[in-house]
């Protein structure tokens, strides 16, 4: 698939393109949603499941609003969003009415080495530690810059070689041991094919489902949703659905 191979350094750092456009879609829009408990000694916002696509989903699983970003771990908007909405997203998970799943859009090399070890973790860790990963985004892009040759080197590499070096020069598995995921497990989770491939497979059913035209791009109960790319925008629509 063409958003995972390639490794040319302007994509990976600079090459925002595909970040933060959209297509005009259906307007979702919904009578007012009841609140609904979480079980005693939980929070919605800690209970994460996932799917058989290999998402998670963080939330009541039987919430009348079912919020979906489909978002890349290279696209800057994609880290702003992730800046500003998580603790709001938090906040409306904790309800119950709403449940949030993130489908990681694979754009490029470094975003599925990123994908896979946010994975690493497992589904109880996944969103702190993709969080950390956007915040971390600026600093790995200025990392990476100047490291051409060593990209280059990373193309002679059998495919599922590829994550382990370009984490090592991106930092990436030293971001991932300073979280509590070791450079075993690390590099393990980085050479998982299956993975990788289930992501790639995930890209694919966006484009041919819902045409996506950019990261972020939002789907609110199955429906895209045009001309949103922030949290101001979005948090207008969630209401419109019934939140």
């Amino acid at each position: 698939m063409k958003a995972l191979t390639g490794l040319t350094l302007v994509a990976l750092s600079l090459g925002l393109a595909a970040c933060n456009s959209s297509e005009d879609a259906a307007k979702p829009s919904g009578e007012p949603i009841a609140a609904v408990p979480a079980p005693a000694g939980t929070s919605w916002s800690a209970t994460v499941n996932e799917t058989p696509e290999g998402n998670f989903v963080m939330g009541n699983p039987d919430a009348k609003l079912k919020l979906v970003e489909y978002g890349s771990f290279t696209c800057s908007h994609c880290a702003d969003f992730a800046e500003t909405a998580s603790p709001e997203i938090r906040e409306r998970v904790d309800t119950g009415k709403m449940s949030y799943e993130f489908r990681t859009y694979v754009r490029d090399p470094i975003d599925l080495t990123t994908a896979l070890l946010a994975r690493c973790g497992g589904k109880d860790v996944f969103y702190p530690l993709s969080e950390q990963f956007f915040a971390n985004q600026k600093a790995m892009f200025d990392k990476v810059q100047g490291q051409e040759g060593a990209f280059k080197g990373v193309e002679q590499l059998p495919p599922a070689q590829r994550p382990v070096a370009i984490a090592q020069i991106a930092g990436l598995i030293d971001f991932a041991k300073q979280r509590g995921i070791s450079e075993d497990q690390a590099k393990q989770c980085l050479a998982d094919t299956a993975t990788a491939e289930k992501l790639a497979k995930g890209v694919e059913a966006a484009n041919n489902q819902y045409q996506i035209q950019g990261t972020p791009s939002f789907l609110i109960n199955g429906v895209l949703v045009d001309n949103v790319a922030n949290w101001a925008s979005l948090e207008p629509k969630l209401k419109e659905a019934g939140l």
